[in-house]
């Protein structure tokens, strides 16, 4: 029973739950990504680079059983060939780039938080009892 309230209290930890809702926050945020450079970006670097979808974009190594041209990806997999498929890989990096980029943006955003709190000058210390009492009667001989 022991063991199930020592668990219990470790989960329910702040630290553990931030990086529960981290890890959730961050898988969404990678979709999002993901879709943004399959969907939008991509496509328009397609279009500069001679059409196409981007990540069909391949190179044959070796051709398969039939030793055809291959129109697209699937038709060179499908045949058998041996194929260096840069087009997915360049969208890899592409989407690390992007997400890589957000996340420092938001360190920096963070340390810059950070930094302005650390500036705040400290309140005074409240004085003592010892300056209570002598300010008041300082106080009392002004009058």
């Amino acid at each position: 029973m022991s063991l199930l309230k020592d668990f219990k209290a470790f989960a329910m930890k702040g630290n553990v739950l931030d990086l529960a809702v981290a890890v959730v926050i961050g898988g969404a945020f990678g979709k999002i990504v993901s879709a943004l450079v399959n969907d939008i970006i991509m496509p328009l670097v397609g279009v500069l680079t001679g059409g196409g979808k981007f990540n069909d974009k391949f190179i044959v190594l070796k051709a398969g059983k039939d030793g055809d041209v291959y129109d697209t990806l699937a038709q060179a997999k499908e045949a058998g060939a041996n194929v260096l498929s840069y087009g997915n890989f360049i969208q890899a990096v592409v989407d690390f780039l992007i997400i890589a980029f957000c996340i420092f943006i938001m360190i920096r955003m963070i340390d810059k938080t950070k930094k302005k709190e650390e500036a705040k000058p400290a309140a005074p210390p409240e004085p003592s009892s010892t300056d209570k009492l002598l300010m008041e009667i300082r106080d009392a001989l002004k009058k």
